[in-house]
């Protein structure tokens, strides 16, 4: 459970945002403050004398997935991705390359490119193969 307290006082402290594996409520306050907060649901039920602090910096899963300690955690309009630590730098590089073809099928596209020629001259169907995994 989270609700407005701990999105205010998280906000106030400087966290740039949460994910439960859980239920959200108050969201009005987080969408008023900006503070994003990524969760299975969200509705009115209150967490008071049902939720206490178990541990700090060890890992969990969250939705199934394990996430620790100084793992990159994101989160957008469609989701959350978790990153863990040791595959930080092989996975941004992957997604640099990942937005470098796709902006530049994009851009041929516009120029009045077929989106089936674009994907092909840039190799966009490569991208995603096992060998990049």
């Amino acid at each position: 459970m989270w609700g407005d307290i701990l999105t205010e006082v998280a906000h106030r402290r400087g966290v740039a945002g949460t994910v439960i594996d859980g239920l959200c409520r108050d969201v009005a306050l987080c969408r008023k403050l900006g503070y994003p907060v990524f969760s299975k649901d969200h509705w009115m039920r209150t967490g008071k004398d049902r939720v206490q602090l178990d541990a700090v910096q060890v890992p969990v899963s969250i939705g199934g997935v394990r996430v620790a300690p100084g793992d990159i955690v994101r989160g957008d309009a469609d989701g959350v991705v978790v990153i863990q630590k040791e595959f930080e730098e092989r996975v941004l590089d992957w997604a640099e390359e990942v937005t470098t073809v796709e902006d530049r099928i994009r851009e041929a596209a516009r120029g009045g490119m077929r989106l089936v020629e674009a994907r092909k001259q840039f190799g966009y169907h490569s991208l995603q193969t096992r060998e990049k995994q």
